[in-house]
């Protein structure tokens, strides 16, 4: 039996298809994805903008043939026909406006899911290459600012047609009108480049500045805690007063250039209406044109301004997306660490690692350190960022090329997802994310996040939270103290029940006790797998298999934690801190 698939969403976009990472490229393949409601938008706005511009021509005729020359039947006639164009004005608006509205939302959508899946796809490399606030900002605006263009694009086109039915209608009634619609209309668009080109370059600095201060403010929220231990509020509240200076700054520079814009929306079509009424009203005045062309012209010069006002509001708006577009784009262009392989579904490739993980010891070249499958390792250094480094090459949590083999295979050779699922590197500052305690800790059922819970020695946590497993974790876990963050870290770590287990510092924030507990617990729940414990703790490394001495970088000694005690001083002076 064939089982049907379900269709993609059509307002998606293709897991498998990439979006370019330059900013006017990006804008034309976000409307390749949308052309027919481009199109659409368009077909309705075309006519309904013509309708309107043509009311005036039925007006002239109904003064001409109906006043002029007293035919009652000819001003019935085109006083239907006026009222016909407003009716198709009415209909096609409806339209116009419809499509509108969802090109802004699809472009809008399309952009934010892009971003989302490139900050997935890239994982810590984006916070290095761009600040954190930078990001935030375009989540917070650039979406908004993507979709502009496409909804002023139906408007835009209705715009530059009926422009051009006018300006031949009025070449037919006389020449002179004609050839001042067709020249002057144009350049007085062209002119308000000289307001247009700096307006850009000050949007996109003000957008700078803006993504700065929302930067500071995320740091400054994140550390928050630090920040008031160490009285260093005054110093914040400094730096975050000359950085919304410096926004309030290019917030200025930009209204002024905006409002000259804004001014010159009115300003130019309003003296372009006069100059067309006067040369029209001289050329009534001497016969050259009907008193119903007068009328008509001056309806003409009348609704100009419409057009004229869209396109100066289109090239306003294309300015805007593409300040957003050039955002977005550096996003996109952002490389991950290390890029997921499809192969990681290859069967021979999961036997192959299944194979490692039961007999193959893990060597980091780099360091000399050796995790010898089935036992508790623990790496112990003067300097825990080594140690930590470590760590972090072990799981192929580090940017870069690491050398590390696992048996006879380069851990490098290996896709991500493959090390994903059987190496995972818990690091000392553990991330909580607010929802339910049960989604927070993952796991099978509630007997293994309790038993991890157990091993983790977090039982008070569930106390302290109402409704335990069904209570609210809060954002970042602000409502738990450092140990008991820390300690529901743990327990989450070991819930992922992985083939390797790497932990950094795991103790760091809990009192002597707790930590013995949690030393002894964790070495028999972890029995016969493999874990790395980053430490320096006695207690911990009591119950390692294998204590490994890391100095300079390199290993110098290993053994249990006893016999190290007894025969080298420099891990005495580790691990006892000079106190014998």
């Amino acid at each position: 039996m064939t089982v049907p698939t379900r269709p993609a969403w059509r307002y998606g976009v293709d897991p498998h298809e990439d979006a370019p990472a330059d900013a006017d490229r990006l804008l034309v393949w976000l409307a390749r994805r949308q052309w027919r409601t481009l199109l659409a938008g368009a077909a309705c706005g075309i006519p309904w903008m013509l309708a309107t511009a043509l009311i005036p021509a039925a007006i002239g005729r109904a003064v001409d043939a109906g006043i002029v020359e007293r035919d009652a039947g000819a001003l019935v006639t085109w006083s239907l026909a006026v009222v016909g164009l407003g009716l198709v004005s009415a209909a096609t608006g409806n339209g116009r406006h419809w499509f509108a509205v969802q090109n802004w939302l699809v472009a809008a959508f399309r952009s934010g899911v892009l971003v989302d899946r490139a900050v997935r796809r890239t994982g810590p490399a984006l916070t290095r290459e761009m600040p954190a606030g930078e990001v935030l900002a375009s989540f917070t605006s650039d979406f908004g600012r993507m979709g502009h263009t496409f909804d002023v694009f139906a408007r835009f086109m209705g715009a530059v047609v009926s422009f051009v039915v006018v300006a031949v209608i009025l070449l037919r009634g006389s020449l002179t009108l004609g050839l001042i619609m067709l020249i002057g209309g144009p350049l007085l668009v062209a002119s308000l480049a000289f307001v247009m080109k700096p307006l850009q370059r000050r949007q996109s600095a003000q957008r700078e500045q803006a993504g700065k201060l929302t930067a500071l403010g995320a740091d400054t929220v994140a550390g928050l805690r630090v920040l008031r231990g160490i009285g260093g509020e005054d110093a914040f509240l400094a730096r975050y007063r000359l950085q919304s200076e410096a926004v309030r700054l290019a917030g200025v520079r930009v209204a002024g250039t905006q409002a000259t814009l804004d001014a010159a929306q009115v300003l130019l079509p309003g003296v372009f209406v006069l100059v067309v009424t006067a040369i029209g009203a001289r050329l009534a005045v001497t016969g050259e044109i009907s008193p119903g062309q007068l009328v008509a012209f001056y309806g003409y010069t009348a609704f100009l301004t419409r057009p004229l006002q869209t396109a100066v509001e289109f090239a306003d708006k294309l300015i805007s997306t593409r300040v957003a577009a050039r955002r977005i784009a550096r996003i996109l262009a952002v490389e991950p660490d290390h890029t997921l392989d499809e192969a990681a579904t290859d069967p021979a490739l999961r036997l192959q690692v299944e194979r490692l993980v039961d007999a193959a010891t893990m060597v980091d070249p780099a360091s000399g350190v050796e995790v010898v499958p089935g036992r508790l390792t623990a790496l112990v250094s003067m300097r825990p960022e080594e140690t930590a480094a470590v760590a972090a090459r072990l799981g192929r949590t580090a940017p870069g090329e690491h050398g590390v083999t696992w048996g006879d295979v380069a851990l490098d050779d290996l896709p991500v997802r493959v090390v994903r699922e059987h190496v995972v590197v818990a690091q000392p500052d553990p991330r909580l994310f607010s929802g339910p305690v049960r989604t927070e800790l993952g796991g099978p059922d509630d007997d293994a996040r309790r038993a991890a819970l157990q091993v983790a020695d977090a039982d008070d946590v569930l106390v302290t939270i109402d409704g335990g497993l069904d209570g609210e974790v809060e954002e970042r876990g602000r409502s738990l103290s450092g140990g008991q963050r820390q300690r529901l870290a743990l327990a989450r770590s070991l819930l992922r029940e992985a083939d390797v287990l790497v932990l950094v510092e795991p103790t760091s924030a809990v009192d002597a006790h707790t930590e013995a507990r949690i030393a002894e617990r964790l070495a028999h729940h972890r029995k016969g797998r493999t874990t790395v414990v980053v430490t320096a703790s006695p207690l911990l490394l009591d119950h390692a298999d294998e204590v490994v001495l890391v100095e300079g970088g390199r290993a110098t000694d290993r053994g249990s934690h006893r016999e190290l005690m007894r025969r080298s001083s420099t891990y005495r002076s580790v691990v006892v801190r000079g106190e014998d």
